[in-house]
């Protein structure tokens, strides 16, 4: 009987199968191991990183500080209004009925008292000025002939030679021809008035603004041809509220701007003294210097009547409490200031701030004199940031290369 040996002797594959799996099942082993001791480097890792101390970090910006100072500052009240003419005046026909036949000014030109303006047709005012000469000779003549009557019956008075009443007569002829003088003078000097009307001349010097005339119009008596600022001379009204018109003393300095920037100096002459019951608002007149008076011609040309300016009162000075405008961070409408702690940790102060003199601006509340704050560059820093202090000089070395310089938190650079 032949013996079947096979099933005593196992197969190659199966014998590898069976040396394989406790060589995977080790590095499975060692594997399981090595992740364990990683997650368990990373904890203590975390953890010690967890436990440093909160001023252990790179800084967010390096910086120079400093301190709220007490310093005098001028007292402004601003105000907007317009700019006006002085005085405007009206100058119009005199003469009635003539006919415009000249015009020797346009609208800009400066003009000197009695400088003439314009001329009217004068024929009829001649002819009437003769007219009025020969009533005057005739009236006179008329007059000479009373009056030597006059004489003769003065002479006879009493005598016989004629009645008292052809002596009355005589008299009262001649007034009456003296008389007759008188008014042919005055109608000569009427004619001769409005001889001297038919030439417009200035009342005043000054500049003219609006012309409303025409060559070969006729004009009556008071009608408008031109419109004349006097003196060149302009004033700022100035709108300011009732509380505030207290405050305005006549004298008062006031820097008017106009529209194109330009500067000028004035001083408040008066004050309204009524307030519009409509805006509570008072009126303050400023008067403002002419090119004639000093102004800069090129300052001068740059105000214009009509115009809306801002002006600023000086009211005086006071103390206050100031930093660099660079200080102050304005965030959502509210202004802050980044205060440095002793171990250099930036906090943000919310500060109210008020006057601004050249590059200080001053702070109402929210800061101390002793504060160290964050010259410049407040704006990059957040809560709680740490911050390399170094003196002004070098901060301003440095200064170009803050913005590239910024660094993350501490707490950002370990995630």
């Amino acid at each position: 009987m032949r013996r079947d040996t096979t099933m005593n002797i196992p197969s190659t594959s199966l014998a590898r199968k069976l040396t394989v799996k406790p060589l995977t099942l080790g590095l499975v082993f060692a594997s399981v191991l090595t992740l364990s001791a990683l997650g368990l480097f990373a904890t203590r890792s975390l953890a010690a990183d967890a436990a440093k101390p909160a001023s252990v970090g790179k800084p967010a910006l390096t910086v120079a500080l400093t301190q709220p100072k007490n310093n005098m500052l001028t007292i402004k009240l601003s105000a907007n209004g317009s700019l006006a003419a002085w005085q405007e005046a009206s100058v119009g026909a005199e003469a009635n009925g003539l006919r415009v036949t000249e015009l020797h000014a346009q609208v800009g030109d400066t003009v000197k008292r009695g400088q003439l303006l314009a001329n009217f047709a004068a024929e009829s005012v001649q002819a009437d000025v003769a007219l009025a000469r020969a009533a005057v000779a005739e009236a006179q003549a008329n007059a000479a002939e009373a009056a030597a009557n006059a004489d003769r019956a003065r002479a006879v008075q009493g005598s016989g030679a004629i009645s008292a009443q052809q002596v009355n007569q005589y008299l009262t002829q001649e007034q009456t021809g003296k008389a007759r003088v008188a008014s042919a003078k005055a109608q000569l000097d009427s004619q001769l008035l409005r001889l001297k009307n038919t030439q417009l001349l200035a009342p005043d010097s000054g500049v003219i603004s609006a012309r409303m005339a025409t060559v070969g119009s006729v004009v009556g008596a008071g009608t408008e041809m031109f419109k004349l600022i006097r003196q060149g001379r302009l004033e700022w009204r100035g709108e300011v509220t009732s509380a505030e018109l207290g405050r305005i003393t006549t004298g008062t300095s006031v820097l008017v701007t106009a529209p194109s920037g330009a500067q000028m100096k004035g001083k408040v002459r008066s004050l309204a003294p009524t307030v519009d019951a409509a805006t509570r608002n008072g009126l303050v007149y400023v008067d403002l210097p002419s090119a004639e008076k000093g102004a800069a011609p090129s300052v001068a040309a740059s105000f214009k009547p009509g115009m809306y300016a801002r002006g600023e009162f000086d009211l005086g000075s006071s103390g206050g409490l100031t930093v660099p405008q660079t200080a102050v961070v304005v965030r959502d409408g509210f202004s802050y200031v980044a205060r440095v702690s002793a171990d250099n940790r930036v906090a943000q102060v919310k500060v109210q701030t008020g006057r601004i003199v050249g590059d200080q601006i001053e702070i109402l509340s929210g800061v101390k004199p002793e504060d160290k704050l964050v010259a410049s560059g407040g704006s990059f820093l957040a809560e709680g940031d740490l911050v390399r202090v170094v003196e002004a000089a070098k901060a301003e070395t440095s200064k170009p290369n803050a913005a590239p310089a910024l660094a993350k938190p501490a707490s950002s650079a370990s995630k």
